[in-house]
């Protein structure tokens, strides 16, 4: 092995010109997580290409799905995204990533436990069970439904996802909410949930951005 082959990757999002500094750079998925985790949640009613989120340091949870999938891409992995669905609650966008075939994911969120997964889930489903006790709505109840097949992004790349916010609503984000979502529940098991904890309640949203908070309407 070469000293250059022993190097780590270096996944490099550059912003745009006139933005401070040039790039932002990460060797490893846990490194693009904690930079999702420093900059602020997004309210905005638009979405945000990767590097336009470099320059700006704002991000909603698709804004960061996105992000995370160019920066892994540049780590060797394909941009792989997945949305899940809730009930009476936001949907939530992770990006994907495999390490000797176990599932891991980063993600950006106004929620402290729906953020990074380590690579060790056998398969897709369970890697979006682990977030199921909480995905909760502003009730207490348990939101998360179903999730999608991971969807690639490199099918958009003549559109310049990654520099060009004019697809991301038009495109991206209608196709995640069009694709299959596999349900995750039976409507027994649905009607059978509980509440969540008062103090996992409080907890989880420690730190959270209340104007991005999801209002469930009332019953």
């Amino acid at each position: 092995m070469t000293r250059l082959e022993r190097l780590p990757k270096v996944a490099r999002i550059r912003r745009p010109v006139g933005s401070k500094g040039t790039t932002v750079d990460f060797t490893h998925p846990r490194q693009i997580q904690d930079f999702l985790d420093t900059i602020e949640y997004s309210d905005d009613p638009f979405y945000r290409c990767p590097t336009r989120v470099a320059a700006e340091r704002k991000a909603n949870c698709v804004d960061g799905a996105l992000f995370a999938a160019a920066a892994l891409r540049r780590l060797g992995h394909r941009p792989l995204i997945l949305d899940m669905e809730a009930d009476r609650d936001d949907d939530h966008a992770i990006a994907l990533f495999q390490v000797q075939g176990a599932w891991g994911c980063v993600a950006k969120s106004n929620v402290v436990p729906l953020r990074y997964r380590e690579p060790v889930y056998r398969t897709v489903r369970e890697l979006v069970m682990s977030f199921f006790d909480f995905y909760y709505n502003l009730d207490g109840e348990k939101a998360l439904r179903s999730h999608t097949r991971p969807i690639d992004l490199s099918r958009w790349d003549a559109l310049n996802w990654e520099t060009d916010d004019a697809c991301l609503e038009p495109v991206i984000v209608a196709a995640l909410y069009r694709a299959k979502h596999w349900p995750l529940l039976t409507a027994d098991q649905i009607a059978g949930l509980s509440l969540v904890d008062a103090r996992l309640f409080e907890a989880c949203l420690l730190g959270s951005k209340a104007s991005g908070l999801y209002q469930p309407k009332p019953r």
